[in-house]
């Protein structure tokens, strides 16, 4: 009896923390120190997305990074140095991860508009992210402010929790556990995938020795991806890379996902029912990624007095 009586006791504590955590989050966080702010971060994004569309997408991976590597606390940005073992050279960034300098334009618009630095770059990156996929067409939803930066960042984290383009579904869904995601938040969050492309080196073994994969599919992205070299080679990730639409997961369905992990969300798992419902609704797709979005975006923030506004997103103050 006393035993589970401490197990409740924890379990109130744990939920405590968690509730502590979040409760200096709000999407009002800005409007009294800067009413501007977020309306200049959605002129940047868009103005960026204009010049180039992938930069969309690249902003959207940013922020799924950033958050997945001990929480959406702006480590991604972090340059190497003596004492930053900097998550850009991590495994999923190094030569990869990009729109380092659109985040840069962001910061520098924004503390110019506020006077001083008063917006995280956790929160522009959390930000960024949502008007990014709002410019290529896809759902807006409100965005809890109020994250602060952290001072650390972490190469051997980022290899080890960032999910790769090679894992089964088991792997991903323990992966997402590991964040506070469930299968849904996987699927959805996947979706993603409707936007954006891959390097040929992160589908080459998916194409040559893959089973459950459309022939011409296989035969078309072997055109683009030898079986040695061409590493960087870009291949869409959907055929409208440049729009959020469910023409990802309809192509999951004919067995034309990109990447391995792509097509395990539909291979006989229990995910497979998921899929086929956003293939055929956008509008349920749609809803579902933005609460998705929602729910990692307030995976373990730094609030309070935890962290701090970093002058410059590339170092610590």
């Amino acid at each position: 009896m006393a035993s589970s009586s401490f197990l409740f006791l924890h379990v109130l504590v744990m939920l405590s923390l968690a509730s502590m955590a979040f409760a200096d989050l709000s999407d009002d966080f800005y409007d009294d120190v800067c009413p501007e702010a977020l309306p200049t971060i959605k002129r940047v994004v868009e103005d960026a997305v204009r010049q180039e569309r992938r930069m969309g997408a690249s902003l959207l991976r940013l922020h799924f990074h950033d958050c997945f590597v001990n929480g959406c606390d702006a480590s991604i940005l972090l340059d190497q140095t003596d004492t930053i073992d900097s998550e850009k050279t991590a495994r999923a960034n190094n030569n990869s991860a990009r729109g380092f300098e659109v985040i840069d334009k962001i910061k520098s618009e924004v503390d110019k508009i506020c006077g001083r630095p008063v917006v995280s770059c956790a929160d522009i990156l959390t930000v960024a992210a949502r008007d990014s996929v709002v410019a290529l067409h896809g759902p807006t939803w409100e965005v809890q402010l109020g994250r602060r930066d952290s001072t650390t960042a972490s190469r051997t984290t980022a290899n080890n929790d960032i999910p790769t383009p090679f894992m089964d579904l088991s792997a991903l869904i323990n992966n997402f556990k590991k964040q506070g995601l469930d299968e849904e938040d996987l699927v959805a969050l996947s979706g993603g995938h409707t936007l954006g492309f891959a390097q040929c080196s992160t589908f080459r073994n998916r194409i040559y020795n893959d089973a459950n994969i459309d022939s011409t599919f296989a035969s078309q992205r072997q055109a683009n991806c030898p079986r040695s070299g061409g590493d960087s080679n870009l291949a869409s990730l959907d055929p409208t890379p440049a729009l959020f639409d469910s023409k990802y997961f309809s192509n999951l369905v004919s067995n034309k996902g990109l990447l391995h992990s792509d097509q395990a969300l539909f291979s006989g798992g229990e995910t497979d029912d998921l899929v086929k419902t956003y293939s055929k609704n956008l509008k349920t797709f749609s809803e579902d990624f933005a609460e998705s979005m929602i729910k990692m975006g307030n995976i373990k923030p730094l609030t309070g007095k935890q962290g701090q506004i970093r002058v410059d997103c590339r170092k610590v103050n």
